[in-house]
């Protein structure tokens, strides 16, 4: 729950200062603008600013139309994908958290599983269910769950509980739709606004790089690149972190050196790690992997072997045990 809360917090932080705060800003500072000084603009430098806004907003609005509802379609195909054709693994509850509230209808746990993965390589996953027949009382520690792995690696889920009806939820669907709509009603009722408040008759000569029409757009768009970054600089992991963990072969590599790389995040010093390693082929791999070590953690660069998972298909693709036991 308190996750959750973090969550919508930082969304909300991070949402002000995409939207209002740079709203808030231009017009503070343009609050005394000269209505005369517009004559002066060049029509088209302004018609070139207002293209690339509408381009950033169609960028924004395709990737937020394509993540609420083009990937519920994806989803559900996927799903009854695994139903047909997914691969059947037993999975051993080692944890059971309720994370749901105390007078919620159904009940809500986070679990730790720990089964064999595509390559027949154990391994240990947290995932959320809710829980449709508490009766049965199946998630509990020490119990057993037959799951069905999905075979594609690149896409998502990677495995589903082999109960699982595929159905649409057509409340949520609706939603979506209609947040998708107010946005771009939103988006397209600021357009008219600017025009009518801010060009005094004389077209779109009022556009500049500044505009919030340009800001807002770019913000969200970098919103969307910076978290990312962010998270595989923390992580040590890449986009194809669960690839590897699901279809990938558990080594011990060597650990032949650690240097840092002089990027630092928080105070934290992001360390190269140089690995040797041999695949199931018995063939000889040297690699490296960059990731940020707390100060606290420093003691893992000190070790002779490090657990690593790999490709098969492609053993350059490695990433640390330890980090994918954490991923959800």
């Amino acid at each position: 729950m308190k996750k959750h809360l973090g969550i919508i917090f930082w969304a909300l932080y991070m949402l002000f200062f995409a939207i209002p705060f740079p709203m808030f800003l231009y017009y503070a500072i343009n609050s005394e603008f000269d209505v005369a000084t517009l004559k002066d603009k060049n029509p088209y430098i302004a018609l070139g600013y207002l293209a690339f806004s509408v381009i950033l907003w169609l960028i924004v609005l395709m990737g937020y139309f394509r993540k609420w509802i083009v990937q519920i379609f994806i989803t559900k195909r996927n799903l009854e994908n695994i139903k047909k054709n997914g691969v059947q693994r037993e999975a051993k509850i080692i944890s059971a958290v309720k994370i749901s509230r105390p007078n919620a209808k159904l009940n809500t746990y986070e679990l730790e599983l720990c089964f064999k993965n595509l390559a027949d390589t154990e391994i240990k996953h947290k995932t959320t269910i809710t829980d449709m027949k508490p009766h049965e009382r199946r998630f509990e520690v020490g119990k057993k769950l037959n799951l069905l792995l999905n075979r594609n690696l690149n896409k998502e889920p990677n495995f589903i509980i082999n109960t699982t009806t595929v159905t649409l939820n057509t409340r949520v669907f609706i939603l979506r739709i209609l947040g998708w709509v107010i946005l771009t009603i939103a988006v397209i009722a600021y357009y008219i606004f600017s025009y009518r408040y801010e060009s005094y008759g004389m077209g779109w000569r009022f556009m500049c790089i500044g505009h919030p029409l340009i800001v807002c757009a770019f913000t969200l768009l970098l919103y969307r690149y910076l978290i990312q970054f962010i998270f595989s600089k923390f992580s040590g992991l890449g986009s194809d972190a669960l690839m590897i963990k699901f279809g990938g072969i558990k080594t011990r590599a060597k650990l032949l050196k650690v240097s840092q790389t002089g990027t630092y995040i928080n105070e934290q010093p992001e360390m190269r790690f140089t690995l040797e390693y041999t695949d199931h082929k018995h063939h000889v791999h040297r690699n490296i992997l960059k990731k940020i070590v707390g100060l606290l953690d420093l003691d893992s660069t000190k070790q002779e072997y490090i657990e690593i998972f790999y490709l098969p298909e492609n053993p350059n693709q490695i990433a640390f045990a330890n980090d994918l036991n954490n991923i959800l």
